[in-house]
């Protein structure tokens, strides 16, 4: 176990080989969102970033606690589902007969990993405090040395702040070049049709009105602006399930949560009950760590592993056999062919 960090340990024993991940792209992402910016990240000092290390978890296995599904509870989720749905009979769902309860396991390994960019950029204000620029000499802090309270853990957040001591006083405003009036365009006023008779109301009469850019001042104050981005990136694999089971549903339920462990940086597990769990902590730690160890700063890292109950629900009714599935804490149902079912387009799950 790594130092500091809290844990739990899995269960259940599976025989499923290594079926997929569902990676986030993180580091195009990332690319993408700065492009937009038109800056680039300035990369955190050697010591800030966090490093993946060789230490490997393995935690003993508790015994699940989620009890085995019943036939009564199946037949409950089953007409729960039909009675949300205008298509589905409920005749069917209550006078079925379950011939079979097949319990399934699935495991969901998350990783998340909590970083800190910091990028500037140029911003500019009306110049309205004489002595407030930047004495001569006086060199601004590094990005990385501005002092920024981090928001709760875990959330992504974007704030901005400007960069003490990089303030310089630009003469002339570039927009109305000092003359603290901007121009009108030369056209006819569309208030009194050129005739002069109604004051336009908006140059007074001048012909001219205040910069917007400088607000009359005639000089700009240009700046630093610290930009500083929190976000917290996920990877995340299912292993195996049903080949007859959408494995994206699995996304929108909960399951078991058996292992926790979270540190400034985690290590790899190892040992696992199934094989897939393990091999998927090593790809996303490493991925991770080659995405924003060098762009960005790492404040923290959580990896969970959820054991999500899958049962398959064999039935009989009208001397056919049919087949439904439960899954997830909430007992969701997904059906593969309802018998009592009318035609009107709506879907299945």
């Amino acid at each position: 176990m790594s130092r500091g960090s809290t844990g739990t340990g899995w269960a259940g024993r599976s025989s499923w080989r290594w079926c997929r991940g569902l990676g986030v792209q993180c580091a195009a992402v990332l690319g993408a969102a700065l492009a937009a910016t038109g800056a680039k990240p300035v990369a955190p000092p050697l010591g800030l970033a966090g490093e993946l290390g060789q230490q490997r978890i393995s935690p003993p296995f508790p015994q699940p606690s989620v009890p085995p599904l019943t036939e009564a509870a199946a037949r409950r989720a089953l007409l729960r589902f039909v009675a949300a749905r205008r298509c589905y009979g409920s005749r069917a769902a209550a006078e079925l007969v379950i011939r079979e309860l097949r319990p399934r396991v699935t495991y969901r390994y998350r990783l998340e990993t909590f970083s800190e960019s910091r990028l500037s950029e140029w911003a500019f204000e009306p110049f309205t405090k004489p002595g407030a620029s930047r004495p001569p000499g006086d060199v601004p802090p590094d990005l990385w040395d501005v002092e920024v309270g981090v928001p709760p853990l875990f959330q992504g957040q974007t704030r901005r702040c400007r960069v003490p001591r990089s303030a310089l006083v630009r003469a002339r405003c570039v927009t109305c070049r000092g003359s603290r009036r901007r121009l009108k365009q030369q056209k006819r006023c569309q208030l009194c049709s050129g005739t002069g008779r109604s004051r336009c109301s908006t140059c007074s009469g001048r012909g001219s009105k205040t910069c917007t850019t400088c607000q009359g001042e005639k000089k700009l104050r240009h700046f630093r602006q610290l930009v500083i981005t929190w976000r917290n990136n996920v990877f995340e694999f299912v292993s195996e399930h049903h080949p007859n089971f959408p494995g994206e549903l699995l996304s929108k339920v909960s399951g078991e949560n058996i292992f926790k462990d979270e540190n400034l940086v985690v290590y790899p597990i190892v040992d696992f009950p199934e094989p897939a769990i393990s091999r998927a902590s090593r790809r996303a730690i490493a991925e991770h760590s080659a995405a924003f160890a060098s762009s960005s700063r790492i404040l923290r890292q959580r990896q969970t592993v959820e054991r999500i109950p899958i049962t398959e629900v064999h039935y009989q009714y009208s001397g056919k056999p049919y087949l439904y599935y439960i899954y997830g804490l909430e007992n969701k149902v997904y059906v593969l062919d309802y018998p009592e079912r009318c035609c009107c387009g709506c879907t299945i799950v």
